[in-house]
């Protein structure tokens, strides 16, 4: 096996150096970061492709580079489903959520739930965030770490430290933009490293035909599976349904997302970016999928995992590169800067989020006298705070298990209540309070149940169906070890006291459900609730719901494409109407600026 050369470092600090110049350049650029509203919101003058590039950054992270390649090698192509899923959940945010938090021009979604229920749940749900957002940053950071020190010998706390600092250095300088043109020029390595990884495999291979072939006959390429069994890890169903809740509770109301597209200066270009973002997901999962396929067709013979080459799954991308790479001094490198790409992506979006989030809910509404000036000073204290609870989030992250399942599992706890308080409150107008507090408790405590009770008692294999490794080709001593496929009697013949009843059939749900269930149960507990307590007789003012109007404006200017300033010029009259011109982030700046300059000034943009 190669090791780190010169280059390899030369290559991993310019991607570092890169991102840390981002900073810089957007603290001073433009008068620097004036306003809370400049650092957190960048302004609302974004527009959709860089918004849009940055999204698919942000949750691709290192965990997608080493996880999903390792995932398609062990359990095969059917996680391509998730490109119906990813079609689903855009479709979803972009026209049930967005519409609504633009047009009340909000900078963290939790404002909603006390403009919509009261400021108990916005308190709820914002705590429920800062935990959820650590915890997930801290596998994010740790991850990848952990697979390049393992294979590669890249110091391992050196490599968090480094992380977390560059992250917090360009995010307390540069604030939303800095994040968001970091993300773009992060996109761009995190292809860049796949490419090369797929094409040279095609040409040690001789060819992507042979790939297939390989991937066809070691039954990797199971597509279809129409199995309904919820408990089944990965089916089509658990993909589509389960997979659509899971990534909507990211997509449409995680606060680090929404608050980009939020962003952007008008909706045109904030659905535009979601939309777009679509297309990059849909790519970066095209590049893992053929990774992982021809990770699995080099190491067809030869499993370095059930050979003990590599302690953990997500190691075999980082393995592979330097087995396949080891004559071009540079590209480990470009490989090992795409994985930490994604690493720096996710994690300064979330340093971002959670100062947005401590800002408005935590400290605005307590501290009314505070000028734009020293806000602007606290978010900035705020990333650098962030930044370091999350370099000690990774510490804790290092006693937690197998990478993927985790970081999508706390996902799923949290994410899917808060996704049925939301979906409560924009799609049922007679939704309360009450019901709402109730419901997300109730979703939240089965969510925990299940989530925790399946971290327990981990499903059995034939739930999870791992698909067969092969060590016959490995010229190393094993003995008689050939496969990992554990013979079933084995299975069956564990004691029944060590396993409940409960975790064969409750516990085993696949964890893409965790997230459904915790959705449906906060609706369902929610509105029954807030029927019972009078929801009917509240009047709820309209611009908090998702309206008819809503949907009917997408096609006032896209039915035919025409350019987006003609959507502007449709849309402006009647949407000042409604708000009146208190919220800047409506008035188009751009169309405004030569007519009524002076009162544009008048507006603290």
């Amino acid at each position: 096996m190669g090791r780190f050369t010169v280059w390899d470092y030369v290559v991993f600090a310019a991607m570092l150096l890169i991102s840390a110049v981002i900073g810089i350049y957007y603290a001073f650029v433009g008068g620097g970061q004036k306003t809370s509203k400049d650092f957190l919101m960048a302004g609302r003058s974004m527009s959709a492709l860089p918004v849009a590039l940055s999204l698919t950054a942000s949750f691709m992270s290192a965990v997608t580079v080493l996880g999903t390649p390792a995932e398609i090698y062990r359990y095969g192509a059917i996680f391509c489903i998730f490109a119906i899923t990813y079609g689903l959940v855009v479709l979803c945010s972009a026209e049930i959520f967005l519409p609504v938090f633009y047009k009340l021009g909000i900078t963290s979604t939790y404002e909603y739930l006390e403009l919509r229920f009261n400021k108990y749940l916005r308190l709820c749900g914002t705590v429920l965030f800062i935990i959820q957002t650590t915890l997930y940053t801290g596998i994010v950071i740790y991850a990848p770490a952990l697979a390049l020190n393992q294979v590669t010998g890249f110091d391992l706390w050196g490599a968090v430290v480094a992380t977390g600092v560059v992250c917090t250095f360009y995010c307390t300088l540069g604030g939303l933009k800095a994040v968001v043109w970091t993300d773009v020029f992060q996109v761009g390595i995190m292809v860049a490293g796949f490419s090369s990884v797929i094409i040279r495999a095609v040409v040690v291979q001789e060819g992507i035909g042979r790939i297939v072939n390989d991937s066809y006959h070691g039954g990797r390429l199971n597509f279809w599976d129409f199995d309904p069994n919820p408990l089944q890890r990965h089916t089509f169903w658990t993909i589509v349904i389960g997979g659509t809740f899971t990534w909507t509770g990211i997509y449409g109301v995680n606060q680090s997302q929404v608050q980009r597209y939020i962003a952007c200066k008008n909706r045109f270009h904030a659905k535009l970016s979601l939309y777009i973002n679509l297309v990059g997901l849909w790519a970066i999962l095209v590049c893992a999928t053929l990774c992982g396929l021809a990770l699995y067709s080099i190491y067809k013979d030869c499993d370095p995992w059930t050979a003990k080459q590599v302690s953990a799954l997500d190691q075999l991308m980082p393995y592979l590169v330097l087995d396949i790479m080891r004559d071009f001094p540079g590209v480990p490198g470009l490989f090992v800067a795409s994985a930490y790409s994604g690493t720096l992506s996710t994690v300064s979006s979330s340093i971002n989020a959670l100062a947005a989030v401590t800002v408005e809910d935590l400290i605005k509404p307590y501290f009314k006298s505070l000028s734009e000036k020293k806000l602007s000073w606290i978010s900035m204290g705020m990333s650098l705070f962030y930044g370091g609870v999350c370099i000690a989030m990774a510490a804790v992250a290092s006693l937690l298990g197998a990478l993927l399942q985790a970081a999508l599992s706390i996902f799923g706890m949290v994410g899917g209540p808060l996704l049925g308080l939301f979906a409560l409150g924009i799609l049922c107008p007679f939704a309360n309070g009450i019901g709402a507090f109730v419901g997300l408790v109730s979703g939240f405590i089965i969510s925990l149940w299940v989530g925790i009770g399946s971290q327990i008692y981990p499903p059995l294999p034939e739930r999870t169906k791992p698909l067969h490794l092969s060590t016959v080709g490995c010229n190393i001593s094993l003995g008689n070890l050939t496969s990992t496929e554990i013979p079933l009697t084995t299975v069956f013949s564990t004691p029944g006291a060590e396993r409940p009843a409960l975790a064969d059939n409750w516990y085993s749900l696949s964890y893409l459900y965790f997230s459904t269930l915790g959705t449906l149960v906060t609706v369902a507990v929610g509105i029954i609730i807030s029927l019972l307590t009078g929801g009917l007789k509240q009047n709820t003012d309209p611009k908090f719901l998702l309206t008819k109007e809503d949907f009917l404006s997408n096609f006032s200017g896209s039915e035919t494409e025409q350019p987006e300033k003609v959507e502007v010029l449709n849309w402006k009259p009647f949407t000042m109407a409604n708000e009146g011109t208190d919220n800047p982030a409506f008035s188009h700046i751009e169309m405004d600026v030569a007519s009524d300059k002076n009162k544009v000034n008048g507006l603290h943009i």
